[in-house]
């Protein structure tokens, strides 16, 4: 049964999605002054000499076209492609077509087609304008492999990589030296013309090179570390041959490194995790709680840090507050014959058993701001004290579903423990949020 407290949890998790909602950031961030054709983000000003295109790609995308077109006069756009995951949307110029999450498909190289094809098609050159809307996702969506790279080798590849426990700075420096778009190469595809990038950031700290693998910004990585990252987690023999050969091209310098240097590009992170993690705590205070913000920064094997998080719950380390809120992105990893959930369900199921020895009472909600947990229609869970003693009452082996990173059994067979938003039109990682209440109080 969910009690008032698992209430005031959900409230509190929602209030930071509506946060980071495209909606409520993109006015704050952007304006247009139609006299001066000048385009402002966060008091940066460039001027709009010639025409103005739109590109980009990411969960959030689809809702940031929608609200940019809002914020410009009529006509101002010229044409426009984004590619999303999922949501309705109601456009004039830009352009929004669905593509393939986690796992690019078909759709996402079409739509990464005809984004590139906009230089050619209108000749955009000197003095034109491309406004790219990136968030996370954007690395699946926005899909266009090398030659020699087909679409399966894509899919084989980014499959290994996300099961192999790789952080996404890992994985997305290999997925940019396999690209024709990743890791500044879109935005060197519309040079001389000026890309602007608003971006709404999902990564721990706001790399902008990682956010959807960086596609108008300028790339650290090489050749050699992508390799590096194959190596050390031991996919050698796993990936496509294809791949291992155009990988080893580019470390011996027979194929071009990504760009270096981009002076057409800028870019603006106009919402991240701190603002919804912020969002959270005031509202947290507003319900009469005593919130701290932990860290934005989580990450680490998913079951490792979700014992580590209860022990220090147990042990008293945060005693002072009596909502806990993080943010971040912990990594799972897989073993082969693995069940059905996602890395919030894995966290949520995990502190059932690691949570049993607190004196009191507690609430955990864990879910991703993008509405998905790995499972397109779950974007996580939420548990509490009674959860274990519940999941006794059924029969239900939690160890055993854990061991096989079958938490979704667990959780959907408990009843009212998945939370269920939809397609939410932002992403900025997951939020996790510990509601406690202990015996002495």
């Amino acid at each position: 049964m969910v009690s008032r407290p698992s209430v005031v949890a959900l409230d509190i998790c929602e209030a930071g999605i509506h946060a980071v909602l495209p909606s409520a950031v993109l006015p704050a961030a952007v304006e247009y002054d139609t006299a001066n054709r000048s385009l402002s983000i966060r008091g940066h000003r460039h001027r709009v000499e010639g025409r103005l295109f739109v590109v980009g790609a990411g969960k959030a995308s689809g809702a940031m076209a929608e609200s940019l077109e809002s914020l410009l006069p009529e006509s101002t756009v010229t044409d426009g492609v984004v590619a999303c995951k999922g949501g309705a949307y109601t456009t004039d110029k830009i352009r929004i077509l669905m593509a393939g999450h986690p796992v690019p498909d078909p759709r996402s190289l079409r739509a990464t087609d005809e984004m590139l094809a906009l230089r050619n098609k209108y000749e955009i050159g000197e003095g034109d304008t491309v406004i790219c809307l990136l968030s996370g996702g954007g690395s699946a969506l926005l899909s266009a492999p090398v030659e020699g790279i087909s679409l399966a080798d894509l899919q084989t590849l980014t499959e290994l990589l996300l099961a192999s426990g790789a952080d996404i700075s890992e994985i997305n420096s290999v997925r940019k030296h396999l690209s024709q778009v990743k890791g500044g190469r879109l935005g060197e595809h519309f040079a001389p013309a000026a890309v602007i990038t608003l971006i709404i950031s999902d990564v721990i700290g706001n790399d902008l090179s990682v956010i959807a693998s960086g596609p108008a910004y300028p790339d650290g990585t090489t050749f050699a570390d992508a390799l590096s990252v194959i190596d050390r987690y031991r996919l050698q023999d796993k990936a496509p041959a294809g791949v291992m050969a155009h990988l080893h091209r580019g470390a011996a310098g027979e194929v071009a490194e990504t760009p270096k240097r981009l002076t057409n590009c800028h870019n603006y992170i106009i919402a991240d995790l701190g603002l919804a993690l912020e969002t959270m705590r005031t509202k947290a205070s507003e319900l009469g709680l005593a919130p701290d913000i932990v860290t934005a920064a989580q990450k680490g094997e998913t079951t490792a840090v979700a014992r580590e998080r209860a022990s220090e719950i147990i042990q008293g380390k945060h005693s002072s507050h009596d909502a806990l809120i993080l943010g971040g992105e912990t990594t799972p990893v897989l073993p082969e014959d693995h069940g059905t959930g996602g890395r919030n369900q894995h966290f949520v199921a995990t502190s059932m058993l690691a949570l049993r020895d607190f004196p009191g009472e507690w609430v955990l909600a864990s879910l991703g701001t993008d509405g998905s947990d790995y499972l397109p229609d779950v974007a996580g869970a939420i548990a509490d004290h009674r959860s274990t003693h519940r999941a006794g009452e059924l029969g239900l082996d939690i160890e055993s579903c854990l061991a096989r990173y079958d938490s979704h059994t667990v959780l959907k067979a408990l009843g009212r423990s998945l939370i269920l938003t939809g397609e939410t039109g932002t992403n900025v990682g997951d939020v996790m949020l510990y509601i406690l209440k202990r015996q002495d109080e």
